[in-house]
C-alpha cells in the first residue's frame, strides 16, 4: 500500500491534526523509523506514523520486544527510533528496554497513548497511572496536552516534541517519554478534511526554521587530561579499554594507539572493544588481562601505578578485584554523564570520548621495559589458552568465541548475549584486524530481549551473527514472531547448555538442592520445535569445521538458528581448571 503524500496534515479531525502534526515534526527533525503495537486509543499515533510517507513502521505485537527491536534499530543508527503503543499495562514492557537504552547511552523516543484526564482514576478500562512510568531511566518526560483546534495548542505541540527529540541526544543520548492523552472519537469519522481545521496551520511557514544538530559531542583539552594523567607514584600506567560502541571505530582504536603510543603504556582490550578487533592498529594490545590478574606472581611484577579507563570498565572479575586490591590513581574518560567508577576508586572522570582529543598528549617515558613485561606474559598466556583449546575433542562452549573471528568475514555485525557468552568472549575471542562490529546490552547487563536487539540491529543493515545461550534465547521467545518482519539476516548460533552455565562458577553451586532447579533452572527445550512452530530454519552443529561451513554461507534474508549442545558441567569445570593450570604457571 503506497502512503498518501498530498498534504504533509491530516485535517479530517482534530486528533488526527494532532497525531500528523507530531509525526511530521520528528519526520523533519530526523526520525525515519518507528516501531508500533497494536491498541485502540494509539489511533491517532499508528495513523499518522503509518501515512508519513518518510517514515518506516514495523508492526510487533509483544511491545517489550517491540522496545528490544527498536533499541537495536537505533543502536545501528545512532538516531532515535519512535516506540508507540496503547495505554494500560502495554508502555510498561517497554520499561526493560528503557533502561538498557538509559544505562547504555541509546536513543529511544516512546510515545504512549492514554486517556483524557477526567477518565482516570475512575475505574476506566485500560488505563493506570503513567505519570513518569519510568521514573529516572529517561532523559526526559513530559505529558503532551490533549489534541485541541487551537493554533497556539498546535504551536506548542511542535516545540513539545521538537525539544523532545533533542533530548534524546543531548546532553548524551538516552531514551525520553511522551505521555499522549487522547479524547474519543480516536478515528476520522470520514475521508474529508476539515476546512476550519486546515486554516489553522500554513504548512508553507509553520515548520520553517532551522535545525540543530545536537549530536556534536564534547572535545576534550590534551593538556586537561595530561594533568590528570601525571602520576605521583611513578610511571607504570596501563590503558584499560571496556566496552564501547563509537560511531568510528576504526578512529577510535587510531586514537587509542595515538595515545598510548605516547605514554607507553600497555592497552588492556576488552573483547566488547573495537581494539581487540582492530588489532593490528594498536601495538600495545593486551587481551590475556583476565587470566594476568588470576596470577599472584604476574600481579605482583605488573602492580600499575596509574590507570587510565576508556569509557567503563571491562567484563572481568579477575581484573576489577585486583585493581580494587591496588588502588591506583585513575584516569576515567567517559561520554556517558552518571558516574562510570564502580569500584570506587581514586578517580578524575573527564567526559568526553579519546576520539575527540583536542592535540596529542605530551610524550611521557615509561618505566624501563615496563611495556615488554605486559607484552610477553599476554603472548604466552594466549598461546596457552590456544593451544589447550585446540586439544579438546568435545564442543566446549568457550571455544566457539575462538572460532567465531576466523570463520566470520571481515566486517561481520556480531551480538554478544550477557552470562557466559559475552564472558567466553573477553576470555577467549583473539586480537585479529578483521574489524568486526561488536554488539551488546550491557547497559543493564540483562538478558531481556536479546533475540529481538539483534533482529533491530539487522533490520535495514548488514547481517547480523548472535552468539547466545539457551536460556536467554528463550526469555525472548516473542522475538521469533518478528522473523517474518525482519528486512536483513540474522544467524543464532545457540550455546544449549540446558542451564544458566554462568552460575556454575559462582559458589553457590556447590549447593544443591537448590541450585540445580533455582539457578541454573534447566528447561529441556525443544529448539527445533520452536524453530520449525515459527517457520525459522534450524540446524543442529556437531563439529568446529560445520560450524564453520554454515558460518560461510549466512542467507542474506532471515532468521536461522545453528545449535550447538554442550556440556555445562564439564564446561564449567575444564574453564576453572583451564584458568587455574595456566595463572599457575605463569
Amino acid at each position: 500500500m503506497t502512503k498518501p503524500t498530498a498534504l504533509l496534515l491530516d485535517y479530517r479531525s482534530p486528533n488526527a491534526l494532532w497525531g500528523s502534526l507530531l509525526a511530521e515534526t520528528l519526520a523533519r527533525r530526523g526520525l525515519t523509523q518507528a516501531v508500533i503495537s497494536p491498541g485502540s486509543r494509539s489511533t491517532p499515533l499508528t495513523l499518522a506514523f503509518t501515512r508519513h510517507p518518510r517514515i518506516e513502521c514495523v508492526p510487533v505485537l509483544d511491545e517489550r520486544s517491540a522496545a528490544f527491536f527498536a533499541l537495536g534499530l537505533a543502536r545501528r543508527t545512532r538516531r532515535a527510533v519512535a516506540l508507540v503503543c496503547t495505554s494500560g499495562t502495554a508502555g510498561a514492557n517497554y520499561h526493560p528496554a528503557v533502561i538498557e537504552a538509559q544505562a547504555a547511552g541509546v536513543p529511544l523516543l516512546v510515545l504512549t497513548a492514554d486517556r483524557p484526564p477526567e477518565m482516570r482514576g475512575c475505574r476506566s478500562g485500560q488505563t493506570i497511572d503513567q505519570q513518569k512510568l519510568f521514573g529516572g531511566h529517561v532523559n526526559f518526560y513530559h505529558e503532551l496536552a490533549v489534541p485541541a483546534a487551537d493554533a497556539l495548542r498546535l504551536r506548542y505541540l511542535r516545540q513539545a516534541v521538537a525539544h523532545a527529540w533533542d533530548r534524546t541526544q543531548w546532553p548524551v543520548p538516552g531514551p525520553v517519554h511522551l505521555n499522549a492523552p487522547f479524547r474519543d472519537p480516536l478515528a476520522p469519522a470520514g475521508d474529508a478534511a476539515d476546512p476550519a481545521l486546515a486554516r489553522l496551520v500554513d504548512e508553507q511557514t509553520f515548520f520553517a526554521g532551522p535545525e540543530e544538530d545536537r549530536r556534536a559531542g564534547t572535545r576534550v583539552d590534551a593538556a586537561a587530561l595530561a594533568k590528570t594523567l601525571r602520576a605521583r607514584t611513578g610511571d607504570r600506567g596501563i590503558i584499560v579499554a571496556g566496552p564501547a560502541q563509537p560511531e568510528d571505530p576504526a578512529a577510535y582504536s587510531r586514537a587509542v594507539a595515538r595515545v598510548a603510543s605516547r605514554l607507553g603504556w600497555p592497552v588492556l582490550a576488552d573483547a566488547l572493544s573495537p581494539l581487540r578487533h582492530h588489532a593490528g592498529t594498536v601495538r600495545n594490545l593486551v587481551t590475556s588481562y583476565d587470566l594476568i590478574a588470576r596470577s599472584e606472581a604476574l600481579t605482583r611484577e605488573l602492580r600499575p601505578d596509574r590507570v587510565l579507563c576508556l569509557d567503563e570498565w571491562p567484563t572481568s572479575k579477575a581484573l576489577r578485584q585486583w585493581l580494587e586490591r591496588v588502588d591506583p590513581p585513575v584516569t576515567l574518560l567517559t561520554p556517558q554523564l552518571e558516574n562510570p567508577d564502580a569500584l570506587h576508586l581514586r578517580g578524575t572522570v573527564v567526559h568526553g570520548s579519546i576520539e575527540r582529543l583536542d592535540g596529542d598528549l605530551p610524550r611521557k617515558a615509561a618505566a624501563r621495559g615496563w611495556l615488554g613485561r605486559w607484552l610477553g606474559p599476554d603472548r604466552r598466556l594466549r598461546r596457552q589458552a590456544s593451544v589447550a583449546l585446540a586439544r579438546t575433542d568435545w564442543l566446549f562452549e568457550g571455544a566457539i568465541s575462538a572460532q567465531l573471528p576466523g570463520a566470520l568475514s571481515a566486517g561481520t555485525a556480531v551480538m554478544l548475549a550477557n552470562s557466559m557468552p559475552v564472558r567466553d568472549a573477553e576470555y577467549f575471542w583473539p586480537p585479529n584486524s578483521r574489524a568486526h562490529a561488536i554488539y551488546f546490552n550491557r547497559g543493564a547487563n540483562g538478558i531481556d530481549g536479546t533475540l529481538s536487539t539483534a533482529l533491530g540491529l539487522a533490520h535495514g543493515g548488514a547481517p547480523v551473527v548472535l552468539l547466545t545461550g539457551d536460556l536467554a534465547l528463550l526469555h525472548d521467545v516473542g522475538g521469533f514472531r518478528l522473523a517474518r518482519r525482519l528486512r536483513g539476516s540474522v544467524t543464532v548460533v545457540l550455546v544449549n547448555n540446558n542451564g544458566g552455565g554462568i552460575f556454575e562458577h559462582l559458589p553457590v553451586a556447590r549447593h544443591d538442592p537448590p541450585f540445580e532447579d533455582f539457578f541454573a533452572t534447566p528447561q529441556d527445550a525443544d529448539f527445533a520445535g520452536l524453530c520449525a512452530a515459527h517457520a525459522v530454519p534450524h540446524a543442529r552443529v556437531r563439529g568446529w569445521a560445520q560450524l564453520r561451513r554454515l558460518l560461510a554461507a549466512r542467507p542474506r534474508r532471515g532468521l536461522r538458528v545453528l545449535e550447538v549442545r554442550t556440556d555445562r558441567k564439564r564446561d564449567a569445570a575444564f574453564r576453572q581448571e583451564l584458568f587455574r593450570r595456566l595463572a599457575d604457571g605463569a
